[in-house]
């Protein structure tokens, strides 16, 4: 059961294959549907983390340079997923999340911790949100945080559909460029790990800074 799940999640970062599985067994509509719902599900379902987000659009930028997707409809269709996703993570997060916080005997959901994620995602949530678009795992969780801090809707809104426009686009055509230089076209793997790696750099610094700016003076 897990072996063909890994291969599938193996397949969708790798352009051939990528491109066999769209011509085959999710020809059509369906190939587009499943492209939707994995990155719907990356973007906002808690239980999607595990799935390529940074990988997979690239990779469907380097299909559609190939001539096998239109990149057009590709960045409108996948942009729509990830602001529907996190869509589904507030709507989690501001239902289901808050009610955890909720039962004043509870040790590990608290009120003081409603409180403090409440202020900060009124002071700073706008530029998070956006930001963490670009980083893997916590991009699956912002919006649910956001939720359960009651981050005022229209304004999360907002700032959702910057940030997934931002990076679905920004993805897509660094693999449509990048996807027919020969030296990406022998290194692919090693060129998208790269990219996740670029792409949690930021989130390390952040913490470093964070650790510096807490750490005891001596």
């Amino acid at each position: 059961m897990l072996t063909p799940l890994l291969h599938f999640i193996r397949s969708l970062t790798d352009p051939q294959q990528l491109i066999q599985l769209l011509s085959t067994g999710l020809s059509g509509w369906l190939g587009y549907a499943a492209l939707f719902l994995i990155v719907f599900a990356e973007s906002g379902l808690l239980v999607g983390f595990f799935l390529p987000g940074d990988s997979l659009l690239f990779t469907v930028g380097v299909v559609a340079g190939a001539g096998k997707l239109p990149i057009g409809a590709m960045i409108a269709m996948l942009a729509s997923a990830s602001i529907l996703g996190d869509g589904s993570g507030f709507f989690l997060g501001n239902t289901l999340g808050y009610a955890l916080f909720k039962n004043g005997k509870s040790r590990i959901f608290r009120q003081e911790y409603l409180d403090r994620t409440h202020e900060f995602y009124e002071k700073h949530g706008g530029q998070t949100i956006i930001y963490a678009k670009f980083v893997p795992i916590i991009r699956t969780f912002a919006a649910f945080i956001a939720g359960v801090g009651k981050m005022n809707y229209v304004r999360f809104l907002t700032y959702n559909i910057v940030g997934a426009i931002g990076w679905v686009t920004s993805m897509i055509l660094l693999g449509y460029w990048l996807g027919s230089v020969p030296i990406v076209q022998r290194n692919f793997e090693k060129f998208v790990l790269g990219i996740i790696v670029i792409s949690l750099i930021p989130a390390a610094l952040q913490i470093f800074k964070g650790s510096k700016k807490t750490a005891p003076v001596v």
